[in-house]
């Protein structure tokens, strides 16, 4: 009984989590909303790169959604201790987003997250265009939605 009550603490937690970058980007000035989504395309960008698509996180395995939220959880701790809130932030986008995939109520909020970030100004783009050359990998910074987090799609 305890431990069904600590999980339900956890997963509440997560939603709220999500639920408040959400919040915070529904009333972000434009340069805060243009940076999330740089920086969320370059973590996309990087980790295909690597031969991962994030964009395609819900057709991912639980067990390779489940690593890539550790690692994630390990590489914001990092980029934080470093002070590099911006990327940090852009990672923290693709972890609410795997998140949601294994637990549907955190699925609302990403997918007003994304509904943001899609919303970003012009200037995302060549931030992105900035923050590929800067780390010597190539791509179209062209955002879209997370395969599953359209406004249309239903968990």
């Amino acid at each position: 009984m305890f431990s069904a009550w600590k999980q339900e603490k956890a997963t509440a937690a997560l939603v709220e989590d999500a639920q408040a970058m959400a919040d915070r980007l529904s009333s972000a000035k434009p340069h805060v909303r243009d940076s999330y989504a740089a920086t969320a395309r370059f973590w996309e960008l990087s980790y295909l790169a690597e031969g991962h698509a994030l964009h395609d996180l819900s057709a991912w395995k639980p067990a390779a959604v489940a690593r890539f939220v550790t690692s994630a959880q390990g590489k914001i701790a990092a980029l934080r201790k470093a002070r590099d809130y911006d990327s940090s932030d852009g990672l923290a986008v693709w972890l609410h987003t795997a998140r949601a995939v294994t637990e549907p109520r955190i699925a609302p909020a990403v997918r007003d997250i994304w509904q943001a970030l899609l919303a970003a100004g012009p200037n995302a783009a060549s931030m992105t265009a900035d923050l590929l050359a800067d780390a010597g990998l190539t791509g179209d910074p062209a955002r879209s939605i997370p395969k599953g987090f359209d406004a249309d799609d239903t968990p």
